[in-house]
């Protein structure tokens, strides 16, 4: 099978902007587009094939066949990964997510390891990640109630081109005015702490899950891992992020580069600046910004050109996840 663009599942939340639409022509109905699912199988919003013989077709009907994600991917019980890009015009909630041994027992979903890449920001702007020092749950749970957590969360600030990991447990939130790249776990489960007592498109508080929160919180500052300095075939690569549901490397394409298959995992190539042209054995189409592009396990060979800036995502092999640093 060979290589095909995606139809993202778009959301929209309170915090939403308009980059999505206006950069990267997203297409959904009104002007604020908070989320664009770009792969997702998962029950909550699902991509479609958007270019070559099966287009139309959802991605999840796809992803059933062994050859076409590989057999890292084939080894998990349910599909591994979800990625998106975000656009955060205001401020998301407070938030954690659970591993996957509290998620399955509560919510009958996946737990949610993630990693965020930094497109675009505006000046001064900022994230929440973890506590600034370890509080009590008596502390969190005190806090949360008075509306004083925001005094003991820990404020960082952001640029272009930076990586954040986030595993379970961990709190966190995007700040306003931040355009990213999200890879994550098939998993939707968040639970919200803190919203800035706003209010929903109905005019209510927006829902809160802070019981659950309290029982999965981590209440140790969180400290973002140091680049991983490992060698990788091509010596301009990156590897941002990996953990065994997904691995992250940046890479560049300019003027050209040939692609070969993988066996062992499914690629998503999401173009995350630039634009170019891939040209298979059978056809050729472009690539512009914003798109993801979808290359199975059993693809035949194919190049990219232009100049454009890539996150590869795919599966890790296990032992290649052994060797990298743990985080």
């Amino acid at each position: 099978m060979e290589p095909f663009l995606l139809k993202p599942i778009c959301k929209n939340s309170i915090w939403g902007g308009t980059k999505l639409k206006k950069c990267f022509h997203k297409e959904h109905p009104g002007d604020i587009i908070s989320e664009s699912w770009e792969l997702s199988v998962h029950p909550a919003g699902r991509s479609l094939v958007a270019s070559g013989p099966f287009c139309g077709v959802p991605l999840a009907k796809l992803v059933k066949n062994p050859a076409v994600i590989g057999r890292f991917a084939s080894s998990f019980a349910v599909f591994p990964l979800m990625i998106k890009w975000i656009d955060s015009q205001r401020p998301l909630s407070i938030q954690v997510h659970p591993d996957n041994d509290y998620a399955m027992a509560h919510e009958n979903d996946m737990g949610k390891t993630e990693m965020w890449f930094i497109l675009d920001c505006e000046p001064n702007s900022y994230l929440y990640y973890g506590f600034s020092h370890k509080i009590s749950r008596e502390e969190f749970a005190r806090r949360i109630a008075d509306g004083t957590l925001l005094e003991v969360v820990q404020k960082v600030p952001v640029k272009k081109g930076d990586v954040f990991f986030i595993p379970p447990g961990t709190l966190h939130a995007i700040g306003p005015g931040i355009l990213l790249a999200e890879v994550q776990q098939n998993s939707n489960v968040t639970y919200r702490i803190y919203d800035y007592g706003r209010l929903d498109t109905d005019g209510k508080p927006r829902q809160l899950h802070v019981e659950k929160a309290l029982e999965v919180t981590n209440l140790s500052p969180a400290a973002n891992p140091a680049p991983i300095s490992i060698p990788l075939s091509c010596q301009q690569d990156r590897l941002l992020a990996c953990c065994p549901y997904f691995a992250v490397v940046y890479q560049r394409v300019s003027p050209s580069r040939r692609y070969n298959a993988d066996a062992g995992s499914f690629h998503a190539l999401m173009c995350v600046e630039g634009e170019g042209l891939i040209q298979t054995a059978s056809e050729s189409f472009p690539i512009p910004a914003g798109s993801t592009l979808f290359v199975p396990a059993d693809s035949s060979a194919f190049t990219l050109s232009g100049n454009l800036s890539l996150l590869d995502v795919f599966v890790p092999d296990p032992s290649f996840f052994s060797s990298c640093p743990k985080i």
